[in-house]
C-alpha cells in the first residue's frame, strides 16, 4: 500500500482490530500499525479488508474513502439464499440475512448502492449441512461419490464428504431471483470433463405432478428431480483461453444452463488456477 492511501485510511475511517485469538477489546488500527492490512490490489481494482484471526470494525463514510482511494468495495456473501433467514429453506438456516441486498446493512455502509450482484455457481450442486436437497437423490450415491472425489467435495476444515448432486435448475433459479443477480460466474467446469453424460435437474415432480416453482415452505423433502441428460465433451479443457476454444459439448452445457436460468453466463472457470477462466460475455 502506497503512503498516500494509507493516509486517506487513517484520515477516513475509525478503524478497530478486534483479535479473536486473545479476545482483545478494540484497538484502534493506527496504534495497532495494521494500516498494512487494508490493501489495495491494483490490477483487479479490489480493495481488501483482510481479516484472518480478527476482524475489522468500521466507522466511516466508505463511499467517500472508495472514491479517494479510486477502488470499487466488494463484499463476499456467504451461505447463498438457501440459509437466508427469511428466505431459505427454515429451520435449516442461518440467523442472518444471506442476500446481496443486506450487505450494505451488515457491513455497516447503509447508504451504499450495489452496482452490481455476481451469483457465482458450481458447474454441479454442493450442500452443506441438513435439510431438504433434492439434487443428492436425483443420481444415486456412486454417480454422487464419484463427483465428489473428482471436484475434492470435502470440508477444507473437517474433511467431511460434502452433499452433492448435478446442477439443479429449479433452486439456483430461485436463487438468482432472491440475489437479484445481474452477472454469473460459473465455476469447476472442468470437473465434469471426464463424464460421458451429464445430467442437469431442469424440474420437480411431487406425488407424480410436475412442480411449477420451488418453494421452501413446500414439501421440499419429498421432492423427485426431473433430470435432462447432456452429452459431455471427454476432454481436458483447462487449457482453453478463450470461449470459441472450448469443446462444442461444453459451450453446449453452458448455453443449455443459459437458457433454463434464463440468463446469461459471463464467466467459466476451466481450472483451479487463479487464471483458468474464459469469458463470454460482459464481465466487471
Amino acid at each position: 500500500m502506497g503512503q498516500r492511501q494509507s493516509e486517506i485510511i487513517k484520515n477516513h475511517m475509525e478503524v478497530y482490530w478486534h483479535d479473536y485469538a486473545s479476545a482483545s477489546k478494540g484497538i484502534p488500527i493506527t496504534e495497532a500499525g495494521l494500516v498494512e492490512k487494508a490493501s489495495v490490489i491494483g490490477r483487479t481494482g479490489l480493495m481488501l479488508l483482510e481479516c484472518g484471526t480478527g476482524a475489522w470494525r468500521v466507522r466511516s463514510s466508505m463511499n467517500t474513502l472508495s472514491r479517494e482511494l479510486g477502488v470499487t468495495t466488494t463484499a463476499d456473501i456467504g451461505l447463498l439464499s438457501m440459509r437466508d433467514i427469511d428466505y431459505g429453506i427454515f429451520p435449516f438456516t442461518s440467523s442472518s440475512n444471506t442476500l446481496a441486498a443486506y450487505a450494505p446493512l451488515g457491513a455497516g455502509i447503509p447508504n451504499c448502492k450495489l452496482d452490481h450482484v455476481v451469483g457465482v455457481l458450481k458447474s454441479y450442486s454442493t450442500c452443506v449441512g441438513a435439510g431438504p436437497f433434492a439434487a443428492e437423490n436425483a443420481m444415486g450415491e456412486e454417480w454422487n461419490e464419484k463427483l465428489r472425489k473428482a471436484g475434492g467435495e470435502y470440508g477444507a476444515a473437517t474433511g467431511r464428504p460434502r452433499r452433492i448432486g448435478p446442477f439443479d435448475c429449479v433452486a439456483i433459479r430461485y436463487g438468482l431471483a432472491c440475489q437479484g443477480a445481474d452477472k454469473i460466474a460459473l465455476t469447476k467446469l472442468d470437473v465434469l470433463s471426464s463424464m460421458e453424460e451429464i445430467p442437469v435437474i431442469t424440474g420437480y415432480k411431487l406425488d407424480g405432478v410436475k412442480v411449477p416453482r420451488f418453494d421452501t415452505l413446500s414439501d421440499l423433502d419429498r421432492m423427485e428431480p426431473v433430470v435432462t441428460m447432456l452429452p459431455g465433451w471427454n476432454k481436458d479443457i483447462s487449457g482453453c483461453k478463450s470461449w470459441d476454444e472450448l469443446p462444442k459439448e461444453a459451450k453446449g452445457y453452458v448455453e443449455f444452463l443459459e437458457k433454463q436460468l434464463d440468463h446469461e453466463i459471463q464467466f467459466v472457470s476451466t481450472g483451479a488456477e487463479r487464471e483458468k477462466f474464459v469469458l463470454k460475455g460482459e464481465w466487471l
